[in-house]
């Protein structure tokens, strides 16, 4: 099981505004582009989130495991798969760029910390109750799977903390985090020892056994995903509102373009931290080899190939500014939690619904026969959920009085 979402507040200031008054999406000239890129770049990977969630709603008898087996995997399923990729570090980036901008906005570090640590809290609280609840239908719950909203909260809390520290400490500190946390792979604890429970939430990847009816997985170990974080409130001066859109653009493409530079010449000659590429028969095999990286924890491969691809979507949706689909994305970027909650619900209910309808038709599940019906369910349900998605994000920023809306 595993699932991304993006939890950072809405950044565009004017598509907050314009949304006090009415539920229509806002003109594109009377919005803040420098902005507007942030909510639409979570918005896309939003949509990239839903398309894995359906998979792994109808489409767990084609299970995939982590890095992906090409050999019994088709292409159309790895690039579904492949694209989700972008989820978590994009989620997790902007998370991090978002809070800085939230310090811009209020009062400096101060209130950026206090912000940051009681949102940590709520997501580490919505993993363990509502969103587990979602995934599982167990109440009380047999399992717990501690997954990406567990490891933002956690990543918050963190910054909530390295906020203090000066931009180019927490930069480097960041930087080292992401490229040297592959070193301690080999690092194991076994049950029993005091370094196990909390080596199994940094880095180790595994069960955490509470009682003899509860156990925790740590689906998403923290330590490098703090990284990220870290680094995303480093490149917040990169969208200060006294930088030029030029100056911006060129450093999201140098910035972009040299890590996926880097992501290249390290999986070339089979870099540290992940397991090595073959060449095959076929090209399309022999790019799906290269292309297969690992997520759990995320390798400074999948990170470098990740992020780089994140910086230059950002740069492209910035200048992308005449665009009205670009508006649309932002709009599901604007109420993420809202989106999140809302769309693991609707699965259930639908998987809930066809099993009652057509039985369990593959083996122990219900799914559907090819990938092509995964992304058609995506398509439609996206579009299904646009409107309410709309008015929540109306709602929240109409009722700035109701001080709980903030945090979804």
């Amino acid at each position: 099981m595993n699932c991304q979402s993006p939890l950072a507040e809405p950044s565009t200031p004017c598509l907050r505004h314009s949304m006090t008054t009415s539920t229509h999406i806002p003109p594109i000239k009377s919005l803040n582009q420098r902005l507007l890129s942030i909510d639409a770049l979570r918005g896309l990977v939003i949509l990239l989130m839903l398309l894995d969630h359906v998979r792994e709603t109808f489409f767990l008898h084609r299970q995939v495991a982590d890095p992906m087996d090409i050999e019994s995997t088709e292409p159309a399923l790895f690039f579904s798969r492949t694209l989700a990729h972008l989820c978590a570090p994009v989620f997790i980036l902007l998370t991090g760029l978002s809070a800085y901008l939230y310090g811009q906005k209020h009062q400096g570090k101060g209130d950026v910390s206090a912000f940051l640590f009681k949102r940590g809290l709520l997501l580490v609280l919505l993993e363990f109750t509502l969103v587990n609840f979602a995934w599982t239908f167990q109440l009380p719950p047999t399992a717990i799977y501690m997954q990406v909203i567990w490891a933002i909260g956690i990543c918050m809390i963190a910054l909530a903390g390295l906020v203090w520290l000066p931009r180019p400490i927490l930069c480097c500190l960041g930087l080292v985090i992401v490229a040297g946390h592959n070193l301690l792979d080999n690092v194991h604890f076994a049950t029993g020892s005091p370094m196990h429970i909390p080596w199994a939430i940094l880095h180790d990847r595994g069960w955490i056994d509470v009682c003899d009816s509860l156990r925790l997985r740590t689906s998403y170990p923290v330590l490098p995903w703090i990284g990220v974080i870290a680094l995303g409130y480093s490149i917040g001066p990169w969208f200060s509102g006294q930088v030029l859109a030029a100056e911006r653009q060129r450093t999201l493409l140098l910035a972009g373009a040299g890590t996926l530079v880097g992501f290249v010449a390290l999986r070339a000659v089979n870099g540290y931290g992940e397991v090595h590429w073959v060449a095959h028969e076929g090209i399309t095999q022999t790019l799906m080899s290269f292309f297969n990286i690992t997520k759990y924890p995320p390798s400074l491969l999948f990170l470098l190939l990740t992020s780089g691809i994140g910086l230059l979507l950002l740069r492209a949706l910035e200048q992308a500014q005449q665009r009205k689909w670009v508006t649309a994305l932002a709009v599901f970027g604007a109420a993420p939690m809202f989106f999140y909650l809302l769309h693991l619900y609707v699965l259930k209910a639908l998987y809930l619904v066809s099993v009652a309808l057509f039985g369990l038709n593959q083996g122990n599940f219900f799914g559907f026969d090819s990938v092509w019906a995964v992304w058609l369910t995506a398509v439609l349900l996206a579009l299904s959920l646009y409107l309410p998605v709309r008015w929540f994000a109306a709602l929240k920023a109409r009722r700035r009085d109701i001080r709980w809306l903030k945090y979804f």
